[in-house]
């Protein structure tokens, strides 16, 4: 089958790897010329990944957005949120045929606090629509373009297309599961990158194991808590794109979210990172947004209060972090 990849990034990079591994034909679209020359040209992204890595060559790469929306029917979103409304938008001016779509970033809307399978259905036609699909949980591509073991969903409101997704993807090294609650794991994993900064906010300042493990399950009870009020179920925050997601993110050096906190937390304050990085941190802007919405309608979320006060605030997170242990005292 032919399939397209929007974007010429880590993870849509990965994910082309593993369809040309199921003997698919794969078109990524890209906006940088010299990354879609060099996978053409060298099978190989080097940007992102070294000289180290080879492609599958059943992957091409095009800079030309007629020829990646003509190649296939279905279209494998992945690109950074902050991108993701823009390209929406150019698909809709030009698709005159049903696809199945399938997202794989994990945050919401630039514009909104809306989730991204919404956003899809705002801004594409339905008539073009086969179906939408989220294909997230816990990885990490710098994992996946070298074949290292991976689970994931495929979580759509059409459990058909969430199967056919899963058949196209599932591999020995990448086995993808199905599911149905859009709501809860599409909040999930964008919760998750929030967490995670505060994760490295903790590491940063020198605390061990033992916070880190409080901080995971106290976020881990405030993103059921915040996700279950909009309709998602409680069960699937102990699968793949709740705790599955929340581990791996808030572990993992290939985390940018976990990063970006790390730098924090060694500073003691997020002003110098804020001013110098350039490197896309969903959990930054998601944050503010789950502030904003919890506050709206008064949900509890004291981790996500205290790192939106570090982010937007600036104020010291090891202050912070002793008002959250001074709290009154409750049961779990």
């Amino acid at each position: 089958m032919n399939i397209t990849v929007f974007g010429s990034g880590t993870w849509g990079t990965a994910l082309a790897q593993v369809l040309a591994d199921n003997g698919h034909k794969v078109l990524i679209y890209g906006i940088e010329i010299d990354q879609v020359k060099d996978i053409n040209t060298n099978h190989k992204n080097s940007f992102y990944f070294g000289n180290e890595v080879i492609l599958n060559s059943n992957i091409k790469a095009t800079t030309f957005l007629n020829e990646a929306l003509a190649f296939s029917k279905v279209y494998v979103l992945s690109v950074p949120t902050s991108a993701f409304r823009s390209l929406l938008n150019e698909i809709n001016t030009k698709l005159n045929k049903k696809v199945i779509f399938i997202n794989t970033a994990k945050g919401f809307d630039t514009l909104n606090e809306m989730r991204l399978s919404d956003v899809i259905r705002t801004l594409i036609k339905p008539e073009n629509v086969e179906a939408i699909v989220s294909l997230i949980g816990p990885s990490h591509a710098e994992e996946v373009v070298v074949r290292l073991l991976t689970t994931i969903t495929a979580t759509s409101l059409d459990l058909k297309a969430a199967k056919k997704v899963q058949k196209l993807f599932s591999n020995d090294y990448f086995r993808v599961y199905t599911q149905t609650d859009e709501t809860g794991a599409e909040l999930g994993v964008a919760y998750k990158n929030a967490i995670a900064i505060a994760s490295g906010v903790l590491a940063g300042l020198g605390y061990g194991d033992n916070a880190r493990a409080a901080l995971i399950t106290r976020g881990l009870a405030e993103m059921v808590r915040f996700s279950t009020f909009f309709g998602g179920h409680q069960e699937t925050f102990l699968g793949l794109t709740g705790l599955g997601d929340l581990f791996v993110t808030c572990n993992s050096v290939h985390s940018r979210n976990f990063q970006a906190g790390l730098e924090i937390g060694k500073a003691n304050s997020a002003s110098d990172f804020l001013k110098t990085n350039k490197k896309t941190v969903e959990g930054i802007r998601t944050t503010k947004i789950i502030y904003e919405v919890a506050r709206e309608h008064n949900i509890e979320v004291p981790i996500i209060d205290a790192i939106y006060r570090v982010l937007y605030l600036d104020e010291k997170p090891d202050t912070l972090i002793e008002q959250l242990m001074r709290r009154e005292l409750k049961s779990e």
